[in-house]
């Protein structure tokens, strides 16, 4: 019976977001004049505050600006993998590789759930040695171009939880694994929290801070 320790990525892991570095880094490296969208893409994050529409829509909207509606998988492997280098290098906190290690040397199956897109999640989990990875998915075509829309749910909120009992269930661990840790530093993940055998709160906002504290969960500093 494996036990799992499954970790947020965003400002939990890293000291950063990763989405809009991911998408700029790409725009850098393969077509700079769609940085001219920028000013573009403050109006939909401010459309997005409006409540215009949710976290999903505005992710599809921004990597239609900075990377294009429709990219080949093939364009965007080394991309992927050139940030994922970078993110690793200069933006994981000195206390998630602690925490990492010592959830593998624990025995620990190391589970990566976050709202960041898989495009590059699974890039930085295998340089970090994660086993499994939970994150948001992209349509991919026959032709095999990933789209700039999401598959399925945006890997978010209630959504998270859903995601990783839908992993549990097909990975064969429905009933069987043991002791679920998990670390996050956003109130989004409450669900996740509540259905964790022990959930600890990483630098955690206020918002956070303050619900961990009401139901005794772990606080900790990774910075």
């Amino acid at each position: 019976m494996a036990d799992l320790a499954v970790y947020d990525l965003d400002r939990t892991i890293t000291r950063l977001p990763t989405y809009t570095p991911f998408l700029i880094h790409c725009a850098l490296r393969r077509q700079q004049w769609r940085l001219l969208f920028l000013p573009l893409v403050a109006l939909a994050m401010l459309g997005y505050l409006l409540k215009l529409y949710d976290r999903g829509r505005l992710k599809e909207m921004c990597q239609a600006l900075l990377v294009g509606r429709h990219i080949s998988a093939a364009t965007l492997k080394p991309l992927a993998d050139s940030f994922a280098d970078q993110t690793v290098a200069g933006n994981v906190r000195p206390g998630a590789r602690r925490a990492i290690d010592r959830d593998r040397g624990q025995g620990r199956r190391l589970v990566l759930a976050t709202a960041s897109y898989r495009l590059y999640a699974d890039a930085i989990a295998q340089r970090l040695g994660f086993d499994d990875v939970i994150a948001t998915g992209s349509v991919i075509g026959l032709d095999d171009r990933v789209a700039a829309k999401i598959d399925g749910d945006n890997c978010y909120g209630p959504a998270k939880l859903w995601m990783i009992s839908e992993w549990v269930e097909r990975s064969g661990l429905l009933g069987k694994h043991g002791h679920v840790r998990f670390y996050s530093d956003h109130a989004s993940d409450a669900p996740t929290f509540e259905w964790a055998d022990e959930p600890v709160a990483v630098n955690p906002h206020d918002k956070l801070k303050r619900l961990a504290q009401r139901r005794g969960w772990a606080i900790e500093d990774w910075s």
